[in-house]
Formats: C-alpha cells, sequence, structure tokens
C-alpha cells in the first residue's frame, strides 16, 4: 500500500478528490492551506506527489475527523532500527476512544517518516496524549533504552502537523 500526498487550495484539492471519488483520498486543512492525500495499491493521479510507503496500518482512513502527523526525519544508518520499534509496537492505540486510524509511513524520496493518526476529533487526539496507553507507547522516551537516546538515528528534529476534514 502506498500513499501520496500533495498541496494546493483547498477548493482545488476537493475538486480532484471529487473527481476521482472511488479512490481512497482525503482533503484536509491546516492554517498554511490544504493537503490531499491518496491511499491506493496503484498508481497515483498526482503528478509530482510526496511518496510513502505504509509499513504498518490499523483502521480505515475515513472522510472526516482530525489528523496528526509526527513527522520523524531517519538517517539511512537508523531506518532499520525505527522500523522495528514501529512494527512491533504494543498498538494500544487502537484501543483509545476516538481512535479511527494509524499508517506509518515510510519515505519514498525523502528522509521524513510520517506517523499519521487519524481520531474523531482533536479532543479525542488530546485525551490520547495524557492516557496510560501513551504513557505505555513512550515509557522509554529519555531513558538510555529510549530509541530517541540512540546515537545516529534521527537526522534533526521531528515536528508534528495537525489537519482538519471539513464537514460536507
Amino acid at each position: 500500500m502506498k500513499i501520496y500526498m500533495t498541496s494546493g487550495t483547498f477548493d482545488y484539492m476537493k475538486s480532484i478528490e471529487n473527481k476521482h471519488s472511488a479512490e481512497t483520498m482525503l482533503t484536509m486543512l491546516d492554517t498554511d492551506g490544504a493537503l490531499l492525500l491518496h491511499e491506493t495499491e496503484g498508481a497515483t493521479l498526482f503528478n509530482e506527489p510526496r511518496k510513502y510507503e505504509v509499513i504498518d496500518s490499523a483502521g480505515s482512513l475515513k472522510k472526516s475527523g482530525f489528523i496528526v502527523m509526527n513527522n520523524i526525519p531517519v538517517t539511512d544508518e537508523g531506518k532499520p532500527i525505527f522500523e522495528y520499534r514501529f512494527k512491533n509496537r504494543p498498538g494500544m492505540i487502537e484501543q483509545e476512544p476516538g481512535f479511527i486510524a494509524i499508517r506509518v509511513l515510510r519515505p519514498l524520496s525523502s528522509n521524513t517518516y510520517i506517523i499519521l493518526t487519524q481520531w474523531e476529533s482533536e479532543s479525542d487526539f488530546n485525551a490520547w496524549q495524557t492516557s496510560k496507553a501513551y504513557d505505555k507507547a513512550h515509557e522509554k522516551r529519555g531513558t538510555e533504552e529510549g530509541i530517541d537516546k540512540q546515537p545516529n538515528i534521527f537526522s534533526s528534529q521531528s515536528y508534528v502537523t495537525k489537519y482538519y476534514i471539513p464537514k460536507e
């Protein structure tokens, strides 16, 4: 499975999504504009997309809700360790109220992995961040055993982007 992303104006991105309604596409908004995501086993319809391979997933993407993307730049040396960690995650997030889907995305043309989660609402995401399941998923962060303390894994600081999927 692959995910392709492209940016533009909301109206234009939405027109592409509507034109290809048989495809799994989501048009979402943040403070900078619109992002169109295309999840497919086949080729994308986009001319010059950002390209990712799905290496882990749960749930089905919906055309409503709140999307959080944790963008994590990883060195070539760190990729096997990083991927191992996510392929062997406990999967507790799937049980959280408001959880819709998760996609762990391997970049095909950059060094930045994306951990994409979809929630019914921003408040559901915020509740996850203060949950016991979140603490368990991140319990080794900041310790000698934590992936964040391993040398040569991250090429730069990670960052989070958040998007809303407007109701039609």
